[in-house]
């Protein structure tokens, strides 16, 4: 077996596993992963705690909707590109240099306009307020470093998403440290915003380290017009469909802060980042499967629809070995880990853990449309869910404030994951089949 960590796995596990070499890849790339995202989300999420009892509902939702604010205009840096990269690369290796230095480029100049976006509508729609007009403007200026993400698209073409790890870990490790001495030092609130950046641009010299740590030295990639042009040509569809997905992912926040009030985001807020903070899940299993999916594809139908329905059932699995235990004690969590001030936000947690199962399915939905090249359906389904969730966030956050943005997400959770598979036919099947995984979601 290729796989040298398969020797620690129990035998009749081992004799599953014997010469099935591409799964023994995924599997242990699946782990690297699955290790980095749980380190980084477990203690990340008890350092923000410690910020978020720090700060209080009105600063703590202040900042937070200051970094939502922000994030509606991140999609101008990746263009949803990353998808195309890891298809393009895997389809024809020849093509990566091209292909990196060509999305570099792009996602560069997109990296320019979103910060530039940022400012300008901060300052416009939130004169009133220069204190968030700081925190927004500090917060955009990551998008210079975000580019270099494309770094990791080559990894995971790759299935080698351990290097990433390292990467991200160190600047996790810097960045965490930095926010715990803050805290101890009585820092304001504006200096949580400057650490925000600084992780994103340690990250990127890491990524660059670790690339040019295999071979790769940047200077090798390549810009070339036609690349860039067709990079563009196919990820216009994905990058209206991200600029969707972050509309109704962060709008509920921007909302609720414009009609109700900081401190109704705060406590909002503490219920997204509990519900959010599992995402790494099917995030991990995603960017391990997706190569695997796109090569089931070139091979059959049937094994193409085969990998599929056991993606959506082991997605579904997961999303429930979290809701329904998170669903029992989110009051209890929220209590003792935020404290008193935050405690509303225990009943919006216990209805808003639903929302990762559709997040969940959306992701793996995303694998599917991605490998069919229906990139319009890709776009239709998160405008579907971006404007559910603003029309019901409209009519229901003036008089239920935190919960009615829990009904909102809910819903455009499920119109962009599942709801949408039954607006065209062509989708029929991928909806029943992820009908069939939310029914019954068997892996074996």
């Amino acid at each position: 077996m290729n796989a040298s960590w398969t020797k620690y796995l129990p035998a009749f596990i081992r004799q599953k596993l014997e010469g099935r070499h591409s799964l023994q890849n995924i599997i242990g790339n699946s782990g690297w992963l699955f290790a980095d995202r749980l380190f980084r989300s477990g203690a990340g999420f008890f350092v923000n705690i410690w910020i978020t009892r720090y700060l209080g509902p009105e600063q703590f939702g202040m900042l937070s909707y200051a970094m939502a604010f922000a994030a509606l205009f991140s999609p101008l840096v990746s263009l949803g590109l990353n998808d195309i990269i890891v298809r393009d690369i895997v389809h024809d290796p020849s093509c990566t240099d091209e292909t990196l230095g060509s999305a570099l480029a792009i996602t560069m100049t997109g990296g320019v306009l979103s910060f530039a976006a940022a400012i300008g509508s901060a300052t416009i729609l939130l004169k009133s307020d220069s204190q968030i007009n700081w925190l927004v403007g500090i917060i955009a200026a990551g998008a210079f470093f975000q580019p270099f993400n494309v770094i990791e698209c080559w990894f995971n073409s790759q299935v080698q998403g351990r290097y990433i790890v390292f990467a991200k870990n160190i600047a996790f490790i810097v960045s965490s440290a930095i926010k715990i001495a803050l805290i101890l030092n009585g820092a304001t609130m504006i200096t949580f915003a400057w650490v925000a950046t600084i992780e994103v641009a340690l990250c990127a010299f890491g990524m660059i380290v670790v690339f040019q740590s295999k071979g790769r030295p940047i200077s090798s990639l390549r810009v070339t017009l036609k690349r860039s042009t067709s990079l563009l040509k196919d990820s216009w569809p994905l990058a209206l469909s991200l600029l969707g997905t972050i509309i109704y992912q962060r709008i509920d926040q921007v909302m609720l802060g414009d009609m109700v009030g900081n401190r109704e985001v705060g406590i909002y807020s503490v219920a997204v980042r509990l519900s959010e903070v599992w995402v790494f899940i099917p995030s991990v299993v995603y960017w391990s499967v997706f190569p695997s999916i796109i090569k089931a594809r070139q091979i059959s139908d049937e094994l193409f629809y085969e990998r599929l329905q056991k993606y959506y059932n082991l997605v579904a699995l997961l999303a429930y070995a979290i809701a329904i235990p998170i669903t029992i004690c989110s009051q209890w969590l929220v209590d003792s880990l935020f404290g008193e001030a935050y405690s509303r936000a225990g009943s919006m947690v216990a209805w808003l853990i639903w929302g990762h199962l559709f997040m969940s399915l959306e992701m793996a939905s995303c694998a599917f449309l991605a490998a069919m090249k229906w990139y319009k359906i890709y776009f239709i389904s998160f405008i579907s869910g971006c404007i559910v969730n603003v029309g019901l966030c409209y009519i229901l956050l003036p008089r239920y404030g935190g919960m009615g943005a829990v009904i909102a997400s809910l819903a455009a959770y499920w119109v962009a994951g599942h709801g949408y598979c039954f607006l065209f036919r062509p989708t029929f099947k991928t909806g029943h089949m992820i009908t069939k995984a939310m029914i019954y979601p068997k892996i074996w």
